[in-house]
This record gives C-alpha cells, sequence and structure tokens, in this order.
C-alpha cells in the first residue's frame, strides 16, 4: 500500500471528495537507466511495469480514479487544468532558484539530472514554481 492510499481511503471513508490519480514515471532516473540496458524507450519499460502494477494495486484492493504514465496526453492534459486553476486562484509562487546539473546526461527531466556531487556539475538557475497551498478535501453535497 501506498500512503497516498491510505490517505484517500480515510478521507472517502470520513465523507469527503477524493479523487485519487497515479501514474507511472516515464521520466524517472531508475527507468531511463532500466530502460538503456535493455535497449527500450522508457514508454515501453512504463508500458509493461503498468500492467503489473494495476494489477498488484487491484490485488491490494486500492483503486484510482485514473492510473496512467506521466509521458499520457491525459496526464498532461489533468496537470495542465490543475495549474491554470491554481494561477487563477493566484495560488501560485514562482522564484529563481540554482541547481546543479550534468550537462553531458542531457535527460528528459530536469529532476533526473540534479547531482550535488557530479563532478561536471554546473550551476545553473531555474525557474521553480510551486503551489502556495492545497485546498481542504470538500465534503460531498448532502
Amino acid at each position: 500500500m501506498h500512503q497516498t492510499d491510505i490517505w484517500v481511503r480515510f478521507q472517502r471513508l470520513r465523507g469527503h471528495r477524493c479523487i485519487y490519480m497515479c501514474a507511472d514515471d516515464t521520466h524517472g532516473t531508475a527507468i531511463m537507466i532500466r530502460a538503456r540496458q535493455e535497449n527500450r524507450t522508457p514508454e515501453q519499460v512504463i508500458a509493461d511495469m503498468s500492467v503489473a502494477h494495476q494489477r498488484d494495486f487491484a490485488a491490494f484492493g486500492i483503486s484510482f480514479d485514473h492510473y496512467g504514465s506521466t509521458n499520457s496526453q491525459a496526464n498532461l492534459a489533468t496537470c495542465t487544468a490543475i495549474w491554470q486553476r491554481l494561477r487563477e486562484r493566484n495560488l501560485i509562487e514562482t522564484r529563481q532558484v540554482e541547481r546543479l546539473y550534468d550537462p553531458s546526461s542531457r535527460p528528459s527531466s530536469p529532476t533526473a539530472s540534479s547531482k550535488a556531487t557530479a563532478p561536471s556539475a554546473t550551476p545553473r538557475t531555474n525557474t521553480a514554481t510551486t503551489a502556495k497551498s492545497a485546498a481542504a478535501p470538500t465534503r460531498p453535497p448532502n
């Protein structure tokens, strides 16, 4: 079980409306390394893992409103809609931060290259955008 599953079950038992979404991470460092070792794309590795993950979750009685991939169009559309609503409510904070990265790696995800101890690490300024606060769960109408 995931901590998120426990939290969602608890919220639903309390009568709160709670939407549970999950996705396999196509751009994670472990997936990128495994795909390279198996001479496959990260999307191919994730497609196989998704079937196994969903089977395992179902065996534990864990259910999702949506289960997908971080690389899917559905994920992009959902994330875009969430960020748009947060921006409309002025709940987004943007600031400049410095991070280290390995320029020879050229990963598809900024987090995949963050290496504080990499010998070839080069400072780089990025814009960090985060949500200021999360909305409290709401009760469904009676």
